[in-house]
């Protein structure tokens, strides 16, 4: 697995995260982490990484902006049964959201959960001019990318140094660390959904 991901792992980063940014609810994010560590690892330059992940998030976002929100619209989301519950559901927030502060939750909506996989196509339907969105779509992907990536990188560094130095006690210690830290980010976004 570890040789698949290493020759393959690029392109799979690149379609899960754009996938993720198109409106396919896939770990994006999970990935891009992964992705952090496998370079601190020494297997990836952290740069490719998050100039992938960066990328993979603009063209997914772009994709959807066009595909659902402008050319699909609502009658897309009317077509199947399921769809039209998950829209009733998720696009009344998005678009408030999205009409109270415009492009910075095009920016913001890259590091909100929810909002990262629905944001593009909301914007799209919203008729948000594309040369906006683009602009913040752009910087709120870069900075997304730059950001996660280069904290998994440090993290997968610091603690490969900690269990190369204190074997078995520090890597349960640092999985014990990255659950909690991953329980506590969990809860905070679930709390920030709430609030949109």
């Amino acid at each position: 697995m570890t040789g698949f991901v290493t020759s393959h792992g690029l392109p799979l980063l690149f379609a899960v995260v754009m996938l993720e940014s198109f409106g396919i609810p896939l770990p994006g994010e999970t990935a891009l982490i992964a992705f952090g560590v496998l370079a601190a690892q020494g297997r990836y330059p952290i740069e490719v990484v998050t100039g992938v992940a960066a990328l993979a998030a603009i063209v997914g976002d772009n994709l959807g902006y066009w595909l659902i929100g402008r050319w699909g619209g609502r009658n897309l989301f009317r077509r199947w049964a399921w769809l039209s519950r998950y829209a009733d559901r998720v696009l009344p927030t998005a678009e408030r959201v999205l009409g109270r502060h415009g492009g910075k939750t095009v920016f913001f909506g890259r590091f909100v959960a929810v909002l990262r996989y629905t944001v593009a196509w909301v914007a799209g339907l919203a008729r948000m001019p594309w040369w906006r969105f683009l602009f913040w779509n752009a910087a709120g992907g870069i900075a997304w990318a730059t950001t996660v990536g280069l904290v998994s990188y440090y993290l997968g560094k610091k603690a490969a140094d900690a269990i190369a130095t204190y074997g078995l006690f520090a890597a349960a210690a640092i999985v014990a660390a990255a659950i909690i830290a991953w329980l506590a980010l969990r809860l905070l976004g679930k709390r920030i959904e709430r609030e949109l």
